[in-house]
């Protein structure tokens, strides 16, 4: 039986974090550093979150398949749940409307009905329109996971494989295909957890470190599993077998621990092609022109190529432009979740229930801030 790469790189891990420990401690008076400085508990956050994005998915890929429509015992109940929730919210949705321009048209200058609504009046819709809410987010929650495992089931590397076109065996051919094919996946996979705010609230968990150093690589969502992503399964689908992707997964997850340093500037023609610890810190910089650029994994061709792509001009400003300012893992892993389901419920609307859900974070932010009323949670 073979080890994964990622788990025969783990001496190479503790290692190189080590030695770039020692790096950091021989320049104590380079403030420019301080940023790459270990900090005892957001190093051990690092690695609690490591060991979690492991152990998670591995307890919930054997709940997964019974969430799947049409063959899951668990998928058919949770939908009638989220249907149910669905219709609880939109018959609130429509007693609160119709209150609403009760009082509008009991306001109106010729009306000889009361204006002012009673205490009771209030209570009344306040408990309508929190049991809309809450019944609105409980049923895209459900229906999020339920269409979640359905997709990752149904296109998983082994089902598509059935489904193969050829078989490209264990050559340079196939080889070629699964890494470039894998990073290019990722790329997109990438790009869309930092543009869709469900996506964003698995990603952030990896950008919630104000820290940047090889311990901060460690920092992994546990949650990546409910994500719905570009199936990596298109490869198998085209020939290349689901081992040799899996690799190349982990081959790409061990390519991208050693960007995360700043004990490495830039490095000449390398960087053409390939991604760099330099073009990852603008990745994982909060300034302005640096914010959704570089989602590339090896290579930095696919952000050249979409137009994502920003050189490292100026120092980065690393973690959120709103820090979650603990070392709680709780927090740390879900509080953006709690976030969407928050503003969900205090949505009023399918159409705004579902943009805080789907849209990008920047438009739930965006609209916090006209609204006048500070984010609830982390951006990027």
């Amino acid at each position: 039986m073979s080890i994964d790469p990622t788990v025969a790189a783990t001496p190479w891990f503790f290692a190189t974090m080590w030695l770039e420990n020692r790096w950091l401690q021989r320049r104590p008076d380079d403030h420019t550093l301080d940023a790459a400085r270990f900090e005892r508990r957001d190093t051990r956050a690092n690695l609690a979150l490591a060991v979690g994005s492991v152990v998670v998915p591995l307890a919930y890929s054997q709940v997964r398949p019974h969430l799947e429509v049409g063959r899951g015992k668990a998928a058919k109940p949770l939908l009638t749940l989220a249907a149910a929730g669905a219709a609880i919210a939109t018959v609130a949705d429509a007693v609160s409307t119709r209150r609403r321009r009760s009082r509008r048209v009991a306001a109106a200058p010729d009306s000889d009905r009361p204006t002012t609504p009673t205490e009771r009046d209030a209570t009344e819709r306040d408990t309508v329109e929190r049991v809309g809410g809450t019944a609105a987010a409980a049923a895209i929650g459900i229906a999020t996971v339920v269409a979640s495992a359905t997709w990752t089931e149904r296109t998983s590397p082994q089902r598509l494989w059935a489904r193969r076109r050829g078989d490209l065996g264990t050559g340079i051919a196939a080889w070629t295909l699964a890494i470039v094919g894998w990073d290019f996946i990722y790329y997109w996979n990438h790009r869309l957890q930092h543009e869709t705010r469900f996506l964003w609230a698995i990603h952030v968990v990896h950008h919630s470190s104000e820290r940047y150093n090889l311990s901060v690589a460690l920092r992994q969502p546990v949650l990546d599993i409910v994500g719905i992503f570009v199936p990596n399964g298109l490869l198998a689908y085209l020939g290349v077998r689901p081992r040799l992707i899996e690799l190349s997964r982990s081959i790409n997850l061990v390519y991208q621990y050693w960007v995360h340093t700043e004990a490495i500037d830039t490095m000449g023609p390398f960087e053409g092609p390939m991604n760099t610890p330099s073009y990852h810190r603008v990745h994982h910089g909060v300034n302005p022109n640096y914010i959704d650029r570089n989602h590339g994994g090896i290579f930095i061709v696919w952000d050249r190529l979409f137009g994502t792509f920003r050189k490292e001009e100026e120092r980065p400003t690393y973690g959120l432009t709103k820090n979650l300012n603990t070392f709680s893992l709780p927090a740390i892993a879900f509080r953006e979740y709690a976030d969407i389901m928050r503003d969900i419920a205090q949505s009023r609307r399918w159409s705004e229930r579902l943009s805080y859900a789907y849209r990008g974070p920047g438009w739930a932010y965006g609209q916090h801030a006209r609204r006048a009323v500070p984010a609830p949670g982390p951006t990027t």
